[in-house]
């Protein structure tokens, strides 16, 4: 059951801050980036409860994706990043290059969150 964000419920927007702050909390103490956190949303006001949609960010759009591609490029020449829909798939002869990518990227500071998974 994939979750798609959090439901933040409280009576003051300040409730929602701190709750907020907690889960930034969670999130940096699992070594997971703050940045997968939605918080573009308005928090919604009915019957005296404030709830705040907070969804998860997933995937790159074409241009995110073109960005982290371009890095790559940048530095490792010799690797083959592939944009497929909303994920990059990089290949290379060298482990040791496609270990040397992923620091890279995690190096930068870029202003959306970066997962990785391995396909051998």
């Amino acid at each position: 059951d994939e979750k798609t964000g959090l439901k933040i419920t409280g009576d003051h927007q300040y409730q929602l801050d701190a709750i907020a702050d907690i889960v930034r909390k969670k999130l940096a103490a699992r070594e997971q980036s703050q940045k997968i956190l939605d918080v573009t949303k308005e928090p919604v006001t009915s019957n005296l409860k404030m709830t705040w949609e907070v969804p998860f960010k997933q995937g790159l759009d074409q241009e995110k994706a073109k960005k982290v591609s371009a890095t790559i490029r940048s530095e490792f020449p010799k690797a083959k990043p592939i944009i497929q829909g909303q994920e990059i798939r990089v290949t290379s002869g060298s482990k040791d290059e496609l270990q040397g990518i992923m620091q890279l990227l995690r190096s930068k500071d870029f202003d959306f969150p970066l997962s990785f998974t391995n396909f051998r």
